[in-house]
């Protein structure tokens, strides 16, 4: 399994201050993002919903709950109005739709990091081994759970093949389930991928490691950022909530932070050339000693 030294929600909580769940249902992933203090849209197709997303509609009110519901076609070709999100949840959703291609990088442009997960293949339902080869094969209405919702089965190599051309980097992945011989067929034979992402396209920064491992006197760090773009950015870090202090300019690059203290809370932000815009941030703080 390759691992991103990434936080969890410190990925969540990015300029934009909104994330999504695509293909939510009843909302129990949204609600649970809720709880955790982060702004969510709750994003489904209404009438392919098995319930119309009255589900969701009944349990926001119940919970007295702030997330946004939203209807959106993603077999269509869909727009998001303009929203951008930290994070977006696509789970078990994209070998449900019928162009994976468009929708994947349509999300590109939206969203900064992306938790994804899929049913894959090592083979086919005769045997055909397809494991090591950049596949995706257009499924039969009944082959996959008896359900003809389902279009798509990709090999390991198709699904990351996919996952780079639509404009994502995939920063950590893990199959799970029958990881030898699965099929897209048999229940038995299920095997699910799970990846972490992170667009291209959108303007990110980083800090690598994060927490900085703890030291007596003075820790160092990564910062890496890229605007996605021809003009330049500016990178600026605030020390304890105070003043800015300029880090660097350039459109893409990386920097060393050498000067990590315990007890201290430092946030980089990546801004446009104007230092008018931020297009990303990240916090950084030394590991507990």
């Amino acid at each position: 399994m390759e691992r991103a030294t990434l936080d969890f929600l410190q990925l969540c909580r990015g300029p934009y201050q909104k994330i999504a769940d695509i293909g939510g249902a009843d909302g129990d992933l949204a609600f649970l993002l809720e709880k955790m203090e982060l702004p969510v849209d709750l994003i489904d197709n209404e009438p392919t919903n098995f319930n119309r997303l009255e589900g969701a509609r009944i349990l926001k009110e119940a919970l007295h709950s702030n997330v946004t519901i939203r209807t959106v076609d993603l077999d269509s070709q869909f727009t998001l109005s303009g929203e951008k999100y930290d994070a977006i949840f696509l789970l078990g959703i994209l070998y449900h739709l019928k162009n994976p291609f468009f929708v994947l990088e349509k999300l590109a442009t939206t969203a900064r990091y992306c938790f994804l997960s899929t049913r894959i293949a090592r083979q086919t339902d005769n045997g055909q081994q397809i494991s090591q080869e950049p596949i995706a094969y257009l499924l039969g209405s009944q082959e996959c759970n008896n359900d003809s919702t389902n279009f798509w089965i990709f090999s390991e190599e198709g699904l990351k093949r996919l996952i780079d051309r639509t404009g994502w980097d995939l920063l950590s992945y893990v199959s799970v389930g029958i990881t030898g011989n699965s099929t897209p067929a048999h229940p038995e034979r299920d095997e699910r991928a799970f990846c972490l992402l992170r667009s291209k396209i959108v303007p990110t920064i980083t800090a690598s490691p994060n927490p900085v491992p703890a030291h007596k006197d003075t820790a160092r760090t990564i910062i890496s950022w890229n605007t996605t773009t021809a003009t330049p950015g500016k990178v600026y870090v605030s020390i304890d909530g105070q003043q800015e202090l300029l880090f660097a300019t350039s459109r893409q690059g990386s920097a060393p932070a050498n000067w990590i203290r315990p007890g201290r809370a430092y946030e980089f932000r990546l801004y446009d050339s104007d230092h008018t815009r931020v297009l990303d941030k990240v916090a950084v703080a030394a590991a507990p000693q």
